[in-house]
Parts: C-alpha cells; structure tokens; sequence
C-alpha cells in the first residue's frame, strides 16, 4: 500500500524553468553559494577557535563561551533540515540572498553586543542563517549542472567538507593575532557581499510557490526544531556537564530523542513532508548517510587531535598550529576536481575509491598513533598529506551514491537528509572525541600516577607536573588516532556488501 507522500506530483519548484545548460551565470552562481557556504563553515571555526580571545574581550565565562557554541551549532543543524522546503517555496534565489544577507548583517552586530543575552540571541541567529546556506549549494549543482559535469559541482559542495574545516585554525590565527578580535566576525562581511552579487546575477529566478503552504508540515516544524535544536545542545554540552550525571543533559537528550521520534512518524504520512522516509529504501543514498557519520567523525578527529596535542604539550598558538592544517587545506582545490575527474569515468567503480580513501585515512591514522611528547608541527607532515587525496576520495564518492539515480523532484529531500545528517554527525562526533578523549586522560593519569607510588625515586625530578601532563595527552592522542583508524577501517567491508555499483552522470543520448 502506498503511502500519502509516495503519490505526490513532482513538486513545481522542481519543474525547469528554461532548461538552462551550462553557461557563464550558472557557473557563476554557483560559485557565489559556495563562496557563501566556505565562509558560514570559517565562521563557525574561526569563532570556536578564537573563543578565549572573544570571552576575553567581552568578558564572558568559560560557561558562558560554551553556550555561545552550542546556540550556534543547534540553530545550524535545524536550518539544514527544513532550508531545502523554503528555497522551493520562496525560489532558490530569493532565499539564498535572504539568508547571505541576514548572515552578514549579525555577524556584523554580534560584536557590539551589550551584554550576554543579546550576543546568544544574534549568534543563534546567525547560525540559523549560516546553516541554510549548505543544502543550497547542493541543490544548485543537482539542478543546475549539466550531467557531464554535475561531479564537479559535487566537488565544489565537498569542499564544505574537507577545505572548510581545516581553515578556521589559520583565519582565526590572522583575525585576532594580527588584526583585532572583532574581525573574527567582520571578515564574513565582503565575502558575503561578493557572494550576494554573484547569486543575483548567476541563478535564475523561480517563481514564488507560495500555495505551498497550503500542505504546510506545522506539526512536522514543531516536533522537528526543537527536537534537533534540544539534541544538539545536549551533545555539545554533554561533556562540560558530565553526560547523564546532569538532569540537564538528561532531559535534552531524551525529550530531543522522543521527538525526533514523532517527527519521523509525522513525516512518513504527510503529504508534503520535510523528510521523505521513504527515500531511504534506496540503498545508495542509506548507505551514504550511515557512513558520512563515519567519514565525519574521521574528518573531525584528523583535524582536532594534533591541534589538540601541539596547544596542550607544546604551547602552540594558532598562529603556530595553521600551517600544518594549510597543508591539508591548500591541496584540496586541486585534488577534489582530480578525484572528481577520475570518478567521472565509466570504468571506475566509486565504491573502491572510497574504500582507497577510507583505507589511506586509516593508515595517516596510524602513522599519528606513533606520535610522543617530543613531536611538534613538522613531525606530523606525513599524516597531514597523506590526507591530500584522501579526504575527497572518501566523501566524494559518497555524494556521487547519494544523488545518483535519484529522480529530480526527490533533490530537495536528499539535500535535506544529507546536510542534516552531516550537520548533525559532525557535532556528535565531537562530543564522542571528547568523551573519550576524557576517559581515555583519566586513565592514563591513574595508571602514571599507580607507577609513580610504586617508584617514589622517579617523583623527585623538577617539573614532575608538567611532565606528566605531557605524557598524559601523548598518550591519550595516541590512542584517539588508533580508535579513528579503527574507525576509518570499519567502514571498508560495509562497501561490498550495501551500496550497488553507479555510473556517473551522463546526458540522455
């Protein structure tokens, strides 16, 4: 029996407006959203990694720092979820200079902030903006691009993903070392300008669909924000407050999850839901999301812990730490176009270039397990470049599953269920890190410190403190390197068994 949502018309956003092919103002208007996507992930970095700076300036707790992270990563994640619904009832166009327009402006505000409540308030804000930016870009490329090329514009979206992480530790170097740390926010502002200028002239303009809300999902907006926005702010949280030891996270967690709940069983029946559920009987597009939480988590560790170690046993500042993240990120422009060329011919299987790029993260992995209290910036040189091509090689292929074979008016829902996904596998995965990263420096404090009362002699040298503590995060990073190879490895044998193969794109003959 069919259900309600599997008998809808194509929605008419998604009906071509002239068949447009490839030309100068598509290309760039594309590059317009991907400018704009590029600097709403810096922000988000530079921000979290400049955060004593700006707690220092305005004079807020390291509590208070933390909300400020957390407000931001929630509003973001919820975006993600239901931009896809509004860029087709507003147009694409519309709601992108919409929301590059309203990111600039609180970015621009949240400096100037009187005191706390108003700064969460343009925070949370901004990131609600930030966050509908990334399924934009996706829907771009999926609709826009003429087969033959349609992976490259998967490329360009990959870069949110490998690029963009990577480059908040050197743009937070610059902004607050350099220049002031009231350019943290204000650097988005000509960025976001050109972004907004290539947009309007680039993409074309859809009419208005505004009888859309005629089948609006209400129920599924009020079951379905709260419910991501309450998830997220207990992940982010979860390992400041002790997880399940804070009535606090206790409750976030849990009425986040029995929401979560009636929203997926609100959406199986709407007419016109936010999430189509049933897109996941496709095996492609299943696979992909179960394994970019992996493939984020991996993405995230690689960046985290050796900018983690080289702070907290070398005392490196950002400024010190950014080139070893350019090595990674500068590669990227050329090596995601390269990957993409390579998938784009027939005879490649990408199921196997993702599982050589899951396996060469695994091994960059294992080189970094190897690291001690004596390693500094260079010594990580191989781990970082191993990542080159290992990075797009992995998460390319996944975009290539996910939207291959997938019907045009099913774009908007696949934009939706993979950039939430991806928004939301990146912040558990760093409360993950973090929770093991804890558990992992509590026992090697307690066996380091079992041998010293067995060996008093040894606690008798200068520095014993220092020394220890050193001891303690090389071997603690040791072993989260391990754990994401694992990770990494892990992954490989569900590609030969879930996934089936695709070609790439082509045009119909």
């Amino acid at each position: 029996m069919s259900t309600p949502a599997a008998v809808l018309p194509a929605p008419a956003a998604f009906r071509p407006v002239a068949a447009p092919g490839l030309d100068r103002r598509i290309l760039v208007g594309l590059c317009g959203v991907l400018l704009a996507v590029l600097v709403s992930g810096f922000n988000e970095n530079v921000t979290k990694v400049a955060l004593a700076d700006i707690r220092g300036a305005m004079g807020f707790s390291v509590d208070d720092g933390s909300w400020i992270v957390a407000l931001y990563s929630a509003m973001s994640v919820s975006a993600m979820a239901f931009a896809p619904w509004c860029a087709a009832t507003f147009s694409l166009r519309r709601f992108a200079l919409a929301m590059i327009g309203g990111f600039m402006v609180l970015g621009v505000l949240c400096p100037l902030a009187p005191n706390l409540q108003t700064f969460l308030v343009l925070r949370a804000l901004q990131g609600l903006c930030g966050g509908a930016l990334p399924p934009l870009l996706m829907s771009v490329a999926l609709r826009f691009l003429p087969p033959g090329i349609k992976l490259y514009g998967l490329a360009a979206y990959a870069l949110t993903a490998t690029f963009g992480p990577s480059m908040g530790t050197p743009l937070a170097a610059f902004w607050v070392e350099q220049v002031g740390w009231h350019w943290a926010f204000w650097q988005i502002v000509p960025y976001c300008l050109a972004a907004m200028a290539m947009v309007g002239w680039g993409l074309p303009q859809d009419p208005l669909r505004l009888e859309r809300f005629a089948q609006f999902d209400g129920v599924g907006l009020m079951l379905g924000l709260p419910a991501l926005v309450l998830l997220v702010l207990g992940l982010v949280q979860g390992p400041r407050l002790n997880w399940f030891d804070s009535s606090l996270i206790t409750l976030m967690l849990g009425g986040g999850a029995g929401l979560l709940v009636l929203f997926m069983v609100n959406e199986w029946f709407h007419p016109l839901p936010f999430f189509k559920l049933q897109l996941l009987a496709n095996r492609n597009l299943s696979y992909s999301l179960i394994t970019l939480g992996g493939v984020l988590f991996v993405l995230l560790a690689v960046i985290s812990i050796p900018s983690g170690f080289l702070a907290s046993v070398q005392g490196y500042r950002p400024q010190q730490t950014a080139p070893m993240l350019l090595w990674v990120a500068v590669p990227q422009v050329i090596a995601l176009p390269l990957v993409a060329a390579l998938l784009n011919i027939r005879a490649i299987d990408c199921r196997w270039v993702q599982a050589t790029g899951l396996a060469l993260l695994a091994l960059a992995c294992w080189l970094g397990a190897h690291l001690d209290v004596s390693w500094i910036r260079d010594n990580f040189l191989w781990v970082q470049l191993l990542q080159v091509f290992a990075q797009p090689m992995a998460v390319l292929p996944l975009l290539m599953l996910a939207t291959g074979g997938l019907a045009p008016q099913d774009g908007p829902f696949a934009s939706a269920w993979f950039n939430t996904v991806k928004g939301f596998a990146a912040v558990l995965a760093s409360g993950v890190l973090e929770a093991v990263a804890q558990g992992r420096r509590h026992f090697h404090s307690t066996v380091l410190v079992d041998r010293l009362g067995e060996q008093p002699w040894l606690a008798d040298g200068p520095q014993l403190g220092a020394r220890l503590h050193a001891q303690v995060q090389a071997l603690t990073s040791a072993d989260l390197y391990l754990l994401v190879a694992l990770v990494a490895l892990a992954f490989i044998p569900l590609i030969a068994w879930m996934p089936t193969r695709i070609h790439p794109p082509r045009a119909v003959a």
